[in-house]
């Protein structure tokens, strides 16, 4: 899962970045100016924003506005001081998904995050599936016909990234920035040879990644 943090306090969010990133599924990128963020979702795409609204450049009020301006549907999550009851319900009716009160436990913060991208892809069970190749969200598992997938941490984090974008074409720099942020040392061609033995182990299965030239691997079912 890859979120973008928006906070300009630094110490809170060095905190974040390493809390979340010994979390299995999420990597985390930080800015800490408002206009910043703004020019980052123009070009990327994230699973989730967490957004303080004290910023620089642009404050997070004005962050969120732009997004939903343009139709920008990323789950957002509001940092905030800010507790009274109109307070609240401001925010969300300003496009926010959630929010969550300062000070909070980290454990809500991920809890939150998790279930405002299981809800924005629209599942109501927490799985996803190309033909007969399952995921288990509760689990983090695998499968097919009921027979679980023995997969490296490697092949299990490619996997999830492109089960999440079944039949679109996902690039191979955005594997890159999905998979786990402790695996620094993996390279382009890395993901190459997980794919080719993606390929072999899905054999038993009715899903299959393509290659699409210049635009990378795409999970699709076998017609």
């Amino acid at each position: 899962m890859k979120i973008l943090l928006v906070e300009d306090e630094a110490q809170l969010a060095h905190w974040l970045l390493k809390a979340l990133a010994r979390q299995e599924g999420f990597a985390v990128d930080w800015v800490a100016d408002g206009l910043l963020a703004d020019r980052r979702l123009e070009l990327e795409e994230f699973d989730a924003v967490v957004l303080d609204l004290g910023l620089p450049g642009i404050d997070g009020a004005t962050v969120l506005a732009r997004m939903r301006g343009r139709d920008d549907r990323t789950p957002v999550i509001v940092l905030t001081a800010r507790d009274s009851l109109a307070q609240r319900v401001g925010l969300l009716q300003e496009g926010a998904d959630d929010f969550l009160p300062k000070p909070f436990q980290l454990e809500e913060l991920e809890a939150r995050l998790q279930a405002l991208v299981r809800r924005s892809r629209g599942r109501q069970f927490e799985r996803m599936a190309c033909a007969n190749l399952l995921y288990d969200l509760s689990s983090q598992r695998f499968s097919v016909e009921g027979e679980v997938l023995a997969l490296t941490p490697r092949e299990h984090a490619v996997m999830r990234v492109l089960i999440q974008k079944s039949g679109e074409p996902v690039a191979k720099q955005a594997i890159l920035d999905r998979i786990l942020p402790e695996d620094g040392d993996i390279s382009l061609e890395a993901v190459e040879v997980i794919v080719h033995r993606l390929r072999k182990k899905l054999q038993v299965s009715q899903a299959h990644i393509i290659t699409m030239r210049g635009l990378g691997y795409c999970l699709e079912a076998i017609e």
